[in-house]
């Protein structure tokens, strides 16, 4: 997947400070360049009927409503499109620009991309396009490299990593970060479908912003390390690599918010949203996208849990299998996702309130690595127990769990040992899925 670029439209803290004191945005226009070419391209992508349905919208979104979110001061006229409801005394939504908690930007994302499709089906273009900026405009922000590093917006802590030359030692590195000079062509990118209700669209939104933001931390070192080499080449690839990543989530946003308006989905498209894989999802243990060091415990080994693997003695990488009943046998399988752990481990993850009708996984020990092992598996919502299997060890067949997800907004994963020493625990959620 080619990878993405965001917030390269954030304004600096003194322009900010500049336009908090009444100074006409337009000043500002510099610094927000890069989400007008991000957005653009975004549009170009969409299909020529998609376009046709906003009219002479879609080339305002592109050029000042994706801006919207760093207008709320200036532009008091439509700040209303970047405010909450229930938060009217809030004029600066901080999660539109800095990426927030999964419950939180599920919500940002689910109000302002529900508004844009209401606003859509009733006629009203102008009211929709302006909420569809601030949704860009937000997906934008958290795939944006200056954005992308939790707790550390202006850089100072990566100074201590990366000490600057002489020139750069009062440098705030926030802004050279997102303002570079770059193009963007996304091809032949054909836009995805990420749901057929508001609901499902934020929450898959969701979890590919936040594979955006990690593939965006991903460029800050080569964005710090061109600045300090004053290499313009390099700081723009690195740039323009995290801009493609962005243009595309916004695309795919922007084509599925028409398709919701609509109700209009192609059969494959739609088919294959009827069950989620969870497993490649961030679990609320790793609010800032990374497994903090509370995580790294388990037995049998120092680590932590690992999607589509599991790791021998913590280091080597072993493919996921589980004895799975097969007709009057059983036979040993290689699994094609899910999450490889040890016990003492719990990983909880956040679901968007009745939207799937159950999640199904299935459980199990390793059988080559596990056969002394003995784990129970518990699945727990907001303390109440909705499954368990166990205990078992790599010698038994694995066990599917089915839930019901009436009421439920988080399912919580928890391996424990059964006994012994655990260190055969080599714990697997085999598949897990959410399903309509």
């Amino acid at each position: 997947m080619r990878v993405h670029r965001a917030k390269m439209c954030r304004i600096s803290m003194m322009v900010f400070a500049l336009f908090l004191l009444g100074m006409p945005f337009v000043d500002a226009q510099g610094w927000g360049a890069p989400h007008v070419i991000i957005t653009r391209t975004a549009c170009d992508a969409l299909p020529q009927r998609h376009k046709e349905l906003w009219g002479k919208e879609l080339a305002a979104l592109g050029s000042s409503y994706c801006l919207l979110p760093d207008q709320v001061y200036s532009d008091k006229e439509k700040a209303k499109f970047a405010q909450l409801e229930s938060q009217p005394k809030v004029v600066y939504q901080v999660g539109l620009h800095l990426p927030p908690a999964h419950a939180e930007a599920y919500e940002l994302l689910r109000y302002f991309f529900g508004k844009a499709v209401a606003e859509f089906q009733a006629g009203r273009k102008y009211e929709a396009a302006c909420y569809a900026g601030t949704v860009s405009h937000m997906l934008e922000d958290w795939s944006c490299p200056a954005h992308a590093v939790p707790g550390d917006n202006m850089f100072t802590l990566f100074k201590q990593f990366l000490p600057p030359p002489e020139e750069h030692q009062d440098t705030l590195l926030h802004s050279p970060l997102e303002n570079g000079k770059f193009t963007l062509d996304l091809k032949d990118y054909k836009p995805h479908l990420y749901g057929t209700t508001v609901e499902d669209a934020a929450f898959n939104l969701l979890n590919k912003s936040h594979a955006t933001t990690v593939f965006a931390r991903g460029q800050v070192i080569p964005i710090i390390n061109g600045l300090y080499e004053k290499n313009d080449d390099v700081v723009n690839s690195a740039q323009q690599n995290a801009a493609i990543v962005g243009a595309e989530i916004v695309a795919d946003a922007l084509y599925t918010l028409i398709c919701i308006a609509e109700q209009k989905f192609e059969p494959q498209a739609e088919a294959a949203l009827q069950s989620v894989d969870i497993s490649g999802n961030y679990p609320l243990e790793a609010p800032k996208l990374y497994m903090p060091q509370s995580s790294f415990f388990s037995k049998p080994y120092w680590g932590y849990a690992k999607v589509g693997k599991i790791l021998k003695d913590g280091k080597d990488a072993v493919p996921l299998k589980l004895r799975i009943k097969k007709g009057q046998g059983v036979e040993i399988q290689q699994l094609a996702s899910g999450i490889g752990t040890g016990t003492h481990s719990v990983l909880t993850y956040f679901i968007p309130a009745d939207v799937y009708k159950s999640f199904t996984v299935t459980v199990g020990v390793h059988p080559e690595l596990g056969a002394e092992g003995r784990v129970n598996f518990q699945i727990k919502s907001n303390g109440v127990i909705l499954g368990k299997a166990g205990p078992l060890s790599g010698a038994d067949t694995a066990q599917t769990l089915d839930i019901n997800l009436k009421g439920v907004t988080n399912l919580q994963l928890i391996a424990s040992s059964a006994g012994g020493d655990g260190k055969g625990n080599y714990a697997i959620w085999g598949s897990p899925k959410l399903v309509k």
